[in-house]
């Protein structure tokens, strides 16, 4: 009788593993059952808004390692402590790496891989930067030792090729969205509603984000002011642009709602309260949208999404939803006041963006992509070998 095959073993690392809901993907790659599944995640780190300590929610079918890190603010300079290296060295088939490698934590990655474990490093960097030393050097060593890389969207990838990585294996594949948690909800839709006093049919249209400059939110509030069409507004997120929206939406009453203090959790009944998603994201000289995760959380809840055409953004939406350029402020204008008009057209979006989330952003649809990856990269190693 031939004995069952052993699972390969995938030590995995990523310094926003210390939030319980980004391990998601470390999670779906083990319930596969084909790989045992370690996730390193820092035993307590200093985040954009406050420390985060690590907790393991119940359930989770990855092995959870807690690591010390020094220095996480700002994360281009943090490092892992000692217990790394010790995990380093067990026996592994391939190390996954979710620094970005331009920092100070993927070199000390690259170092500690052993020669002959394949590394992967994953990148939402869609900007081709000219890094400071030491980080340069940093993206430099990380590449010399890395088996591969994933890219997290076409501008991502584009932006590897651009510096040097296109000799080594790539794949784009895109985050994840549980699109069991995020999925339609008349009831929750209706309960948000009411608690705000929504009781009609009025068209409440959505922004769920970050509170700042480059996501557009003044774009939105001034194409608002323009509509010539009943409507309400929903916005959820937080940041420094906060005081002045809310003296925005002090000009409108009731008119206007914003939800800072959402958790994650919440998320997908907040977005069943919307009838559109508006995600009008700016590009900068620094910075331009990397991917856009409420994009694929709208889709998964049937929520219609009109979009900007910054960065990822279009390559995300495809044809589940409406884009508009960024400085185009009639289009927006069109844009919003069609969807806040046409049921029949809001309808049929919903149906695709949900249908898009099932279909290439489900999380283990996204699992499938990154083991399939992880096995060429194996067996390219292997051939290699056998040469």
């Amino acid at each position: 009788m031939t004995a069952p095959r052993e699972p390969k073993r995938l030590l995995t690392i990523g310094h926003s593993y210390a939030v319980a809901v980004n391990r998601r993907l470390a999670d779906a790659l083990a319930g596969t059952g084909e790989w045992q599944v370690t996730a390193v995640a820092p035993a307590r780190f200093r985040g954009d808004f406050g420390w985060h300590t690590l907790e393991t929610g119940p359930g989770e079918r990855c092995t959870v390692e807690a690591v010390p890190v020094y220095c996480s603010r700002p994360v281009h300079v943090m490092t892992y402590g000692w217990r790394l290296r010790t995990l380093l060295r067990q026996r592994w088939d391939l190390v996954h790496c979710w620094e970005e490698p331009y920092v100070a934590a993927a070199a000390q990655v690259a170092c500690w891989t052993p020669t002959g474990v394949p590394l992967v490093f994953a990148t939402f960097q869609n900007l081709d930067k000219r890094y400071p030393p030491p980080f340069g050097y940093f993206e430099r060593y990380a590449r010399s030792r890395a088996s591969g890389a994933i890219a997290y969207g076409q501008t991502v990838l584009n932006v590897l090729n651009a510096r040097g990585w296109a000799a080594r294996p790539t794949r784009v594949i895109p985050p994840g969205v549980d699109a069991t948690r995020f999925a339609p909800d008349p009831m929750a839709r209706s309960s948000v509603r009411t608690s705000l006093g929504w009781i009609d049919d009025t068209p409440v249209v959505g922004f769920l984000g970050r509170f700042v400059q480059e996501k557009g939110l003044l774009q939105l509030t001034s194409t608002l002011d323009r509509l010539s069409r009943p409507w309400r507004a929903l916005l959820v997120g937080s940041g420094p642009l906060e005081p002045e929206l809310r003296r925005w939406a002090a000009r409108h009453g009731g008119q206007v709602a914003i939800q800072t203090a959402v958790a994650h959790d919440e998320v997908p009944r907040w977005l069943n309260a919307m009838d559109l998603l508006v995600a009008p994201s700016r590009t900068t000289p620094r910075w331009r949208e990397q991917f856009g995760r409420m994009l694929i959380e709208a889709f998964a809840c049937g929520v219609p999404v009109v979009a900007s055409n910054s960065g990822e953004i279009p390559h995300v939406v495809g044809d589940a939803g409406l884009i508009v350029p960024e400085d185009d402020a009639d289009g927006w204008l069109r844009a919003i006041e069609t969807l806040v008009v046409d049921g029949a057209l809001r309808r049929d979006l919903s149906q695709r963006g949900r249908h898009r989330a099932v279909a290439s952003f489900d999380w283990p649809v996204v699992a499938r992509a990154h083991l399939d990856f992880f096995d060429e990269i194996l067996d390219r190693r292997d051939g290699e070998r056998a040469r």
